[in-house]
């Protein structure tokens, strides 16, 4: 007997659609102060009477010169605070490694191509427009990423019914996004490497997997010992983050007997908070303070680097997530679930537009030297970001009612045993539950069917007697 044939984007099992709901209430929470971050920065760069103090604040310098630590406001935000972001994306693409959709190669195929060719198309659409153009082929990176504490916060805004299993898609294709543009980084984007730094994390690596390997307990240690993985990382020239991304995936992820929640896991629930209401939103606040003028928004359409980056967000993007996902359902016989449309991957692939915290850093880094060229460019991933938010909520809002339907049927909970009625549907308890309910709401209806009988019967004699009366 064959197998039935496997759907892509079908209802999602019961604990990863937990784990989910919480990891997408964190990110939304953080995506809304990441808006409310941005659009400060913004006015404050751009309020005549206030631009001097932003940039007296950005480019204030603190920290240890003796260790190499002597930085801006602005780096330490990009190099400091942004190695929690990835220390995050380390925890997340390690549990979906071990526990998630990407343990399974056959469902892992999906976000990774997706993915892939995600990365691809607009880093194509880039260079294509700056070969063409007589542009600089630097930022071909700019448009890779997707931020989906941005993208979920713009579903926050619009309110949309986005199904369960949408949502997981674009939170693992965000994570595996991640994933290559830490090495993207890490690759493209390192020229001068200390060897003798580099040595002393990949020793201070070492000692973490060590005592994690031994069970030790305890912030007071990995704490300090992070901090010196940090500063060592930072000071070979590779990008101080990928010292975060490397301890995240160090982290057990599985649970064991007697455990409800894995070591990683319980760590990701204390430091994702810290991560999406505090570190990414510092980092778009002494990042996304550009230019806004009408002038400066002109040039984003006339500048190959510039509109190379707007193309690859809005039309890169979407053309690489949704054609990654049908070549995937295409060539591995899989079909789309029942309740979705093609025109809803195509949605969820515009919203994948939005790129802006990986998207900024990757622009600082592509053109470290040019200030002018590097705010040009951030105003371009601002306005990229803005113009697939606006497509994304066009897109999405044709299909809510849908949405809603498709929403309210996860969410039921018709026997009130805290687990949504269409994860019992085969579990013969659920049924003898719900006859139960109904024998109940049976009996409670005949009740009132007899009480008014008796009181239309007691009507019907009292107009009987009163007519007797008239007549005598």
């Amino acid at each position: 007997m064959s197998a039935p044939p496997r759907k892509v984007l079908g209802r999602l099992s019961l604990p990863e659609r937990t784990f989910v709901a919480d990891a997408l209430r964190t990110e939304t929470v953080g995506g809304v102060l990441l808006l409310i971050a941005a659009v400060t920065a913004l006015i404050w760069a751009n309020v005549p009477a206030l631009h001097s103090s932003y940039e007296s604040v950005s480019h204030y310098h603190l920290g240890p010169a003796a260790l190499g630590l002597d930085l801006s406001v602005e780096h330490w935000a990009a190099d400091g605070l942004l190695a929690i972001f990835f220390f995050v994306a380390g925890i997340e693409l390690k549990r979906e490694l071990v526990a998630g959709d990407l343990k399974d190669p056959k469902a892992a195929a999906l976000p990774v191509v997706a993915a892939l060719c995600g990365m691809a198309v607009p880093a194509l659409v880039y260079a294509l427009t700056n070969l063409t153009g007589g542009g600089s082929l630097a930022g071909w990176a700019v448009p890779t990423a997707t931020d989906i504490a941005f993208a979920l916060a713009v579903l926050a805004v619009i309110g949309t019914w986005l199904p369960s299993a949408l949502r997981a898609f674009l939170l693992t294709l965000a994570v595996v996004d991640d994933l290559f543009a830490i090495l993207i980084i890490a690759v493209f984007f390192t020229a001068d490497i200390d060897f003798a730094a580099l040595g002393g994390a990949a020793a201070g690596l070492a000692v973490f997997w060590f005592l994690l390997r031994k069970g030790v307990r305890g912030w007071y240690v990995y704490v300090p010992l992070a901090l010196v993985i940090w500063a060592l990382m930072y000071n070979s020239g590779v990008h101080a983050t990928i010292a975060g991304v490397a301890m995240g995936l160090m982290l057990r992820c599985s649970t064991r007997e007697g455990e409800k929640h894995s070591p990683g896991e319980h760590i990701e629930h204390l430091v994702r908070p810290l991560s999406a209401g505090l570190a990414v939103p510092l980092f778009a606040l002494f990042s996304a303070g550009v230019s806004v003028s009408g002038g400066a928004l002109g040039d984003v359409f006339r500048q190959p680097e510039t509109l190379g980056v707007v193309l690859g967000l809005v039309v890169g993007k979407a053309l690489g997530i949704f054609g990654g996902t049908w070549l995937t359902a295409r060539f591995t016989r899989a079909s789309l679930s029942d309740d979705l449309a093609w025109a809803d991957v195509f949605a969820v692939a515009t919203l994948a537009g939005i790129g802006f915290t990986v998207s900024l850093l990757i622009g600082e880094l592509a053109f470290d030297g040019n200030a002018t060229l590097t705010d040009e460019v951030k105003a371009a991933v601002l306005l990229g970001s803005l113009i697939a938010a606006t497509l994304a909520t066009v897109l999405l809002k044709l299909r809510n009612a849908e949405y809603r339907r498709l929403y309210e049927a996860e969410e039921r909970d018709e026997d009130h045993s805290g687990i949504p009625d269409v994860y019992e549907e085969d579990d013969p308890a659920y049924h003898l539950r719900m006859a139960a309910i109904h024998e109940r709401k049976a009996a409670e209806h005949r009740r009132i069917a007899e009480l008014k009988t008796a009181e239309r019967l007691a009507e019907v004699a009292g107009g009987a007697g009163e007519e007797d009366d008239r007549r005598a």
